[in-house]
């Protein structure tokens, strides 16, 4: 057993108290102070912290980030702000924000769970008094609001002292054998976030099934699509708050990965149901595009003003200042829209047909009952095959418009690789979506690029019009060349990216796997 920290439960009807008692019977003991500490736990939407390992406290006004196993301190503010929800650009520059940045990235922090824990220190002495192992007794209670309380179980947390691992094992064994204590499945947080009705480890957006082969196409589909629906509902609530851009963007992938099923897959579905769900979700799509523009726009803000002179860079703050206030408008046309009898009742509605999808008249939907694998495999190749034909007539003078459109068309395969990728052997579905992603990445590239130009453009006699205005405009017009440039840049890579993707061992492994 090595000197690492050890989570133990004690067992119901045993009070923490009575610890310093029975480890003093069989060891040297010396008792700390009892002190009494409330903790706000906070976190992310997708449980970013947990994944990382982390927790973020607010303790006696100050915001700490303690590792999740050890408690052990990694960053601290000392003056906790009071934003709610709490983005990294709240945070004063300093150890806290680094730390947080790469792990919530654009993700907003919320309070998910208080605690008051009583907490006791328990140093344990060898003969020569040294400490040799280190004992932290909690007795936590969750705070449920309007005065309700919720009593957690009692834990024990065993810290080791290099060198002595002999003696942390020891304790434990005290505690195991002889008090009957287990070890803790997960953190106290953990446990007061389920006492507070949350979920431990947040709430993830992806996609999380996985049909097989044998399955039936509708069942397959229905199965895939609820998913779906079930990541823009949990998601809809944060984007009408307006707690962060990843709510907006999760619900949009959401709402984006329906819309390829419902065009790949249209022989599970009854075609006039289908042809009314399409357009209805087209509009959806439509209707939040102008927010997640602007929230691009603004999230690259840093990275596109890094491009052009450092003394020059300043003078864009005009730009931002524009897209904050125009963000803000759409955001609340946005959210009238989303909270219209309309919206609701397009979702309520495609989730009665997508639960009711295996029960439909097969009759009108030639697929529904075939096995998914043969559905899949025919789509999968048909849309490889179709983009290996619109890249190879791309060249130098082709528009824009064809990169998009090749870009857009490789979203489709992504999704369906993405959806059925448990039908196929990994050394077939990674090497595909390798090269695809690389091929989708630099084509997202030349895209963003002229997007952001266009913007710059379409600004131009707003931002004219505002203070600093003409400082702004010359900015604008350096930052427009370096876009220019860098879009071509992309342009020039498509090639090699593109030739990998559709290499002839690799169109031979599509056409051997999928038909």
């Amino acid at each position: 057993m090595s000197a690492g920290p050890v989570d133990l439960l004690l067992p119901d009807g045993v009070a923490a108290t009575a610890i310093a008692a029975i480890l003093g019977e069989r060891l040297d003991v010396e008792p700390g102070p009892a002190r009494t500490v409330e903790r706000t736990y906070l976190e992310s939407f997708d449980g970013r912290l947990h994944d990382a390992g982390l927790a973020l406290t607010g303790v006696d006004g100050r915001l700490v980030l303690v590792d999740a196993a050890t408690h052990a301190e990694r960053a601290v503010a000392e003056h906790m702000p009071r934003d709610e929800p709490l983005l990294l650009a709240h945070l004063e520059a300093g150890a806290l924000r680094d730390t947080l940045a790469p792990v919530l990235e654009m993700r907003a922090v919320t309070p998910v769970a208080r605690v008051r824990s009583r907490l006791r220190t328990l140093n344990v002495l060898d003969e020569e008094r040294k400490t040799v192992a280190r004992v932290r007794v909690e007795e936590p209670t969750v705070l449920l609001g309007a005065r309700k309380r919720g009593a957690l179980r009692g834990r024990v947390h065993l810290l080791g002292v290099r060198g002595y691992d002999r003696a942390l094992e020891r304790v434990r064994d005290v505690l195991v054998d002889e008090l009957g204590a287990e070890e803790a499945p997960r953190p106290v947080q953990d446990d007061a976030i389920a006492a507070s009705g949350g979920t431990p480890g947040g709430i993830s957006s992806k996609l999380g099934v996985a049909p097989t082969r044998d399955q039936r196409a509708d069942e397959a589909a229905a199965l895939v699509l609820r998913r779906l629906l079930d990541v823009v509902d949990a998601n809809l609530p944060g984007t009408l708050a307006d707690v962060d851009t990843e709510f907006l963007h999760d619900l949009r992938v959401a709402i984006r990965r329906t819309r390829a099923l419902q065009r790949e897959l249209p022989g599970v579905f009854e075609p006039r149901a289908l042809r009314r769900f399409r357009d209805r979700f087209r509009d959806l799509q439509q209707l939040t595009g102008p927010t997640r523009d602007l929230d691009v726009h603004l999230l690259d803000f840093e990275e596109l003003a890094s491009v052009i002179p450092a003394d020059v860079a300043p003078d864009l703050q005009p730009v931002r200042t524009l897209l904050e206030q125009r963000r803000a408008a759409e955001q609340r046309a946005m959210v009238r829209a989303l909270r219209s009898a309309r919206s609701r009742r397009l979702l309520d509605n495609w989730g009665e047909l997508v639960d009711g999808l295996p029960e439909t008249d097969e009759a009108p939907r030639p697929d529904a009952g075939r096995p998914i694998a043969d559905v899949a495999s025919t789509r999968i190749r048909k849309v490889y095959k179709r983009m290996v034909r619109m890249g190879r007539a791309i060249d130098d003078a082709s528009p824009s418009e064809d990169l998009h459109d090749l870009r857009k068309k490789g979203k489709e395969l992504r999704y369906l690789l993405e959806f059925f990728s448990a039908l196929y052997p990994d050394e077939v579905v990674k090497p595909l979506v390798k090269s695809l992603k690389a091929l989708q990445d630099v084509l997202g590239r030349h895209q963003d690029r002229e997007v952001q130009a266009h913007m710059l453009r379409r600004i131009a006699d707003d931002v004219a019009a505002l203070d600093r205005g003409a400082a702004a405009l010359m900015a604008m017009g350096l930052l427009a060349e370096r876009l220019g440039a860098e879009q071509m840049r992309a342009r020039a890579q498509f090639a090699e990216s593109f030739a990998t993707f559709a290499a002839k061992d690799q169109r031979a492994l599509v056409k051997e796997t999928f038909g």
